[in-house]
């Protein structure tokens, strides 16, 4: 190691806890907004905002705007990485979680159905747009804020944090409401309980916004804005001339990933109330389970990453993927509460493997003068594919062939396409984060 490695690793573990609480917490709570909208979803807004439409089509229709954010993540990753990009990666994410805050704040004030008509399921359509954009912009910053400063050996180590936002606000959105499940009647969650998660969580964003306004800058964006102080280039036209090819590989690496959990959040929730008649405190207390076991399959991922290589474990990850989409359902159709916490256990558990690496290994993948347009366009494609499209394929798929094992090979075979994206990605390593020079950065 040279001597200023070594010094860069000696000075950093200070300041990289707190960048790495800083990344995580944001993510945490910016995760939390957007899941609680795939719970209530699941459980409420059939009922809420779509009453006339009976429970099949009305929890349909639910899931559907769930996956309007999907669309608008890769929108929210280029509009937002152009500024981080361009501006930096603080005043972005500080924007991003505005705008997660506000617009789920307004999901809980917003007046239902039955008091304004047809235009409470439009209002909460575009709000679920300004979720979904705030979401595609806040990945790659609180990524780029871990992986721009941390030591490059232990970089796939601090990349993990915020890759535990997904797992841990999770957790936190199925005890929230199952804290209101058990606290109140059905026809109390129904009125006005369901309104609780989103309103409470201005407190988790007040918090993220301090923690947030009190970090500098990423070392990488400074030194390549002070080489560079005048570029008026477009981030995202640069990623499409030079790097389409690693965008859409990276994409689908990342695609089973994204088909895996937001399966195990969203439609998993409604398969356990009202396929298997399961009690919703049961599904709720298993998704606490089901999210802390990703975090820790996360975490092993990551920190494996740093000594076996992150395109190793990635392909580990989605190879096992293959075996965990065929196993789930059987489990989880044996229908027990606790069957279902297994079953619950292997969709989200199994993903982590490969989720974890992947939080060094996008940003990896490109320059840093666009490495916040290019990282989250990758990701958020995946997004659109993998957790967008495919909880509403799986509603289909149930109905057309009356087995859920349907759903299981979809999952399986999803996994491959990711394992074959994966093998034609190059290899990423520690040194990859750093141009080699200005001329580099502007390739």
């Amino acid at each position: 190691m040279s001597s200023s490695d070594a010094s860069m690793t000696s000075s950093a573990p200070p300041p990289m806890r707190r960048i790495a609480i800083a990344s995580m917490t944001g993510t945490v709570i910016e995760f939390y907004d957007f899941f609680i909208y795939g719970t209530a979803a699941a459980l409420v807004f059939n009922k809420v905002f779509f009453p006339s439409l009976g429970a099949a089509a009305g929890t349909a229709l639910a899931l559907a705007t769930f996956g309007v954010a999907f669309v608008a993540r890769p929108f929210g990753s280029v509009l937002f990485g152009h500024f981080g990009d361009r501006l930096g990666r603080k005043r972005t994410l500080v924007t991003t979680l505005l705008l997660m805050g506000l617009s789920t704040l307004a999901i809980g004030l917003l007046p239902t159905t039955g008091a304004i008509g047809v235009l409470a399921p439009i209002l909460l359509v575009l709000l679920r747009i300004l979720q979904g954009l705030a979401v595609g912009g806040e990945w790659a910053g609180a990524t780029l804020l871990t992986a721009e400063n941390s030591p490059a050996k232990t970089r796939g180590k601090y990349a993990l944090f915020p890759q535990l936002g997904p797992s841990l606000a999770f957790a936190l959105a199925s005890a929230t409401f199952l804290v209101t499940a058990l606290t109140m009647s059905n026809e109390a969650f129904l009125a006005w309980g369901w309104r609780v998660p989103f309103i409470a969580s201005v407190v988790l964003v007040a918090v993220g916004l301090y923690v947030r306004l009190a970090i500098t800058e990423t070392a990488s964006f400074s030194s390549h804005r002070k080489a560079n102080p005048v570029d008026t280039s477009m981030p995202v036209a640069a990623v499409l001339r030079s790097q389409t090819k690693e965008v859409l590989l990276g994409a689908g690496s990342t695609m089973a990933v994204f088909a895996f959990f937001y399966i195990g959040v969203t439609y998993l929730t409604t398969y356990g109330t009202q396929e298997l008649e399961l009690p919703r405190t049961t599904v709720l207390a298993m998704g606490i389970v089901g999210g802390l076991v990703f975090a820790a399959t996360t975490i092993g991922g990551a920190i494996l990453s740093d000594t076996v290589g992150r395109r190793k474990m990635i392909i580990i990850g989605n190879g096992l993927a293959v075996v965990g989409g065929l196993i789930a359902f059987p489990i989880l159709d044996i229908g027990t509460g606790w069957s279902f916490g297994l079953g619950l256990a292997v969709v989200l558990g199994v993903v982590g493997i490969a989720y974890g690496p992947q939080g060094a290994q996008l940003p990896e993948l490109f320059p840093t003068r666009y490495r916040y347009t290019g990282a989250g366009m990758a990701y958020n494609l995946a997004g659109v594919l993998g957790g967008g499209v495919v909880p509403l394929i799986a509603t289909a798929l149930v109905a057309s062939f009356a087995s859920s094992f349907a759903i299981g090979l979809l999952l399986a075979g999803l996994s491959v396409v990711s394992l074959l994206c994966t093998l034609a990605l190059p290899d990423t390593g520690a040194e990859s984060i750093a141009d080699s020079s200005p001329e580099a950065a502007l390739a």
